[in-house]
């Protein structure tokens, strides 16, 4: 079942990992082998969450790769979706 209007992937991480264990942007994107820039795209919703970057924060906070590749699908999916009439596809039958 599709989320409504779902957050971005990057503010699930600053509000429920880096925010409560006080955690500055720099000192993240260090403990997690990234830019700071890198980090910061995804904070601001600018950027999504790669596999890779999924592995890196599933180690980094004891969660899984998945559970943040599912949070960008859900959010990349609900974005489309708000732009569904706006997209030139025919529908196909069978003859």
């Amino acid at each position: 079942m599709q989320m409504h209007n779902p957050p971005h992937p990057g503010e699930i991480l600053r509000e429920l990992c880096l925010d409560p264990l006080g955690l500055s942007v720099t000192d993240t994107a260090k403990a997690l082998g990234v830019s700071r820039k890198t980090l910061s795209g995804i904070l601001d919703g600018k950027a999504g969450i790669s596999p890779e970057m999924a592995v890196r924060l599933s180690i980094a906070f004891d969660t899984s790769a998945e559970s943040w590749l599912n949070q960008q699908m859900q959010y990349d999916l609900w974005q489309a979706e708000q732009h569904r009439n706006e997209l030139k596809v025919e529908r196909l039958s069978a003859a």
